[in-house]
């Protein structure tokens, strides 16, 4: 485990924003934990990258650990041309290269997480369930349904005379095709799981 200041920086080099980075955006899809590592090798190729981490905090054996780890296990973002693409497999530390298409698209949703960052907002990695994927609950009286999610807006309103409040929530959807009906149930995006869409 790395001492606090072993640990390679969020963003190399230090800008005032990955939106100076000149290049095309990649991402590079690492080995297992080699986050870090690729993030040195990097460094030392003169790559730019892009590597949002948090600290996480465990208890083991009666001591508590701080660890700053990947918001993203597995993925770290680069920016550069195609002879710095090919740097990067030779690190020996990728497992594929991502290729980006929109690349405005990335750098804006890049640009939030920076944001939350540099605000000292504390970030946690959290699972990603898109509205429309068919996904199974894995734990609880619920375990073994499948279901496709949606998100709804759930109307409360706290006391009379109090604006109505709408927050969302995830519902999974299961369905009786021979009817064309269907049934809802809330449920914790913690509790699914996706399913392979592949027949």
């Amino acid at each position: 485990m790395l001492k606090a200041s072993e640990n390679p920086p969020v963003i190399w080099p230090e800008v005032e924003s990955v939106r100076d980075f000149a290049g095309l955006w990649g991402v590079a899809h690492t080995k297992s934990r080699n986050e870090k590592a690729l993030a040195q090798d990097l460094i030392r190729k003169h790559i730019s990258y892009f590597l949002p981490m948090s600290w996480r905090v465990r208890r083991r054996n009666r001591r508590t650990i701080r660890s700053l780890l990947p918001l993203f296990g597995g993925y770290l973002f680069f920016c550069g041309d195609e002879s710095q693409r090919i740097e990067l497999w030779r690190t020996n530390r990728i497992a594929n290269i991502i290729e980006v298409k929109d690349q405005q698209r990335l750098l804006d949703e890049l640009l939030q997480i920076e944001q939350a960052l540099r605000a000292g907002a504390p970030l946690a990695p959290h699972k990603y369930i898109k509205v429309g994927q068919r996904c199974r609950v894995i734990a609880g009286p619920l375990a073994d349904l499948q279901g496709i999610v949606v998100g709804a807006p759930k109307r409360k309103k706290e006391r009379p005379g109090e604006p109505v409040k709408t927050k969302n929530i995830t519902r999974l959807v299961l369905q009786i095709d021979m009817l064309g009906q269907a049934a809802s149930v809330e449920i914790d995006v913690d509790m699914i799981e996706m399913l392979d869409e592949s027949p």
